[in-house]
């Protein structure tokens, strides 16, 4: 009994490793670059919980803004939109949708002197 229950260890363990491996990837985001077309960078791998939880985020709209006729409406989100339903590749009356990852992700780590600036920092290749 004791010879078979040593040969299931290994078989648990590998199980178990499996198994952990499997969930560290359960929030793992790709934050979607494909209207991009032939993006020059890979895309953001993004942390989501982990990253509000860092940040001590709890509102949705800190990040997911949402604006209407020019305004900032303070208690809505835009979580139920992709960026790229507002802001276009070609900067026109808001900006480029380049340019507004890189303002509102960026610009919030620089302001809070905290995050990664730099562009390989977070498209990871």
């Amino acid at each position: 009994m004791l010879k078979h229950t040593l040969n299931l260890l290994p078989i648990l363990f590998t199980l178990l490793i499996i198994g952990v491996i499997a969930n560290s990837q359960e929030d793992l985001e790709v934050v979607d670059n494909s209207v991009f077309g032939n993006p020059q960078r890979p895309p953001v791998i993004f942390h989501h919980e982990e990253h509000n939880e860092n940040a001590g985020l709890e509102e949705c709209n800190q990040c997911h803004h949402l604006y209407e006729d020019g305004k900032y409406i303070e208690d809505e989100d835009s979580t139920d939109q992709s960026c790229s339903d507002c802001h276009e590749l070609i900067e026109a009356e808001l900006p480029s949708l380049m340019k507004a990852f890189h303002l509102n992700c960026k610009g919030c780590h620089q302001e809070q002197t905290q995050g990664p600036v730099a562009c390989g920092e977070c498209h990871v290749r």
